[in-house]
Parts: structure tokens; sequence; C-alpha cells
């Protein structure tokens, strides 16, 4: 299994050279910040929002000391903008009362911020401080069941399965590649088999439509979902 696994790795790895987050970042703050704002929300869409934020809130203790309602309308095309911003307030706050206002390394205390679940904690390890780790979004969720790396449905055991699954170091880099498939041609509804390197080695291989002219047409580029 983990040959089989490692020469799909090497095949993404062929297929995206390019592959990275898509999510603009300079500093851990701030990929936290974003990675809060994407959910429901296109990275594409956070990444137009998300200049003029940073330029506002550069500080934990800036966002702490929000002007709510201003928050809520520079985030507002993200979606969810109410939720989020009181989300990203209450980090600012927790940041400067239990971190000294710094972005906490440890997963352990990652997951203690407000709406920050283990997919976003491994997200701004995985990016932010190199820590490796899986994370477990809707296209790593997906993917992997279709490549039978998992039959697992919760996101805590499909990382537990790829985590045994995947050299550590790896971690990080298998999660892009993984959501760049996902993305671009692994797609929930119709995946664009005929158009995908994977498909003499995916047991889900037909989910999609197999002639190469009409895969080729639900390829998807650069960031959208």
């Amino acid at each position: 299994m983990r040959e089989r696994v490692a020469a799909i790795v090497r095949a993404l790895d062929d297929q995206y050279p390019d592959v990275r987050c898509e999510l603009d970042f300079t500093t851990p703050l701030e990929l936290l910040i974003a990675t809060v704002l994407s959910a429901q929300c296109t990275d594409l869409l956070v990444n137009k929002v998300t200049p003029g934020l940073f330029a506002n809130y550069p500080t934990a203790q800036a966002l702490a000391g929000a002007n709510l309602p201003e928050l809520e309308d520079q985030i507002r095309p993200t979606g969810f903008f109410r939720q989020k911003a009181a989300t990203l307030q209450g980090i600012g706050r927790q940041l400067c009362d239990r971190f000294g206002g710094e972005v906490p390394a440890r997963l352990d205390d990652l997951v203690t911020l407000p709406g920050v679940g283990r997919k976003t904690a491994n997200v701004v390890l995985g990016e932010a401080f190199a820590v490796p780790g899986i994370a477990v979004d809707t296209h790593v969720l997906r993917v992997a069941r279709r490549l039978g790396w998992t039959m697992q449905t919760d996101p805590v055991k499909v990382e537990q399965d790829l985590m045994a699954l995947l050299p550590i170091a790896d971690w990080t880099h298998v999660s892009q590649l993984v959501i760049w498939h996902g993305r671009r041609r692994c797609h929930a509804r119709k995946p664009a088999c005929g158009a995908c390197s994977l498909a003499p080695s995916c047991p889900s291989y037909g989910e999609g439509p197999t002639d190469p002219s009409d895969a080729a047409r639900l390829v998807k580029q650069g960031v959208r979902t």
C-alpha cells in the first residue's frame, strides 16, 4: 500500500510542480486569519480581501481591539462575515491574553483558539512554521477516499490514516498536492478522470468522464475553490 501511495505522490508531483499554499500571507497571523476566512469561500476571493485587512489589522492587538462593524464590513465578501469577524476578534484577544500576541507553534495550543480546528491548525503549522501536518479539508477527504487511502469519513480519522501511510516529512506537501488535485481535476460532482495522471492506479476511475476531450473541459486552473 505504501509503495502505491508513494507512486501516486510522485505522479502528483509531476502533475503539479508549482504546488504551494494558495492563500497569500507573510506571517503566521496573516495565514491564520486567511485560513479562517477561507471557510465556505474561495482562496481567490480571500486573497482579494486580505491585503487591506492585513494593513488595517497587522497585529493580534489590532485585531483584538477592532471595531466589530468595521471588521465585518471589510470581510463581508467572504461570507458569514459576522461570525468570522467575531471569531477573528476572539482569536486576537486570546493571542494577546494567553500567547503574548503571537501565534503559537503547537497544535494543542492552536486548537484552543476560537474557530480553529485541526485542519486550520495544521495549515498554519505546516506553512508558517514548517511543522509537518496533514490538513484534511473537503478536497483531501474526498480524494483520499477515492484513491483508497482511507475508508473513513471523519476528518480526524482520515488524518490518522494518512499519517500512517505517509512519511512525516511529506505530510504538509502531500496535503497541498491533494488539495490542488481536488480543486483542479478530482471534483466532487464530476471528476476529470480522462485528464488525470492517476487514472491507471485510481480505484475510482470512471466516476467522471473518461473521454480525454470531455475530461479536459472539466480541468480548472488557478485558485478557485
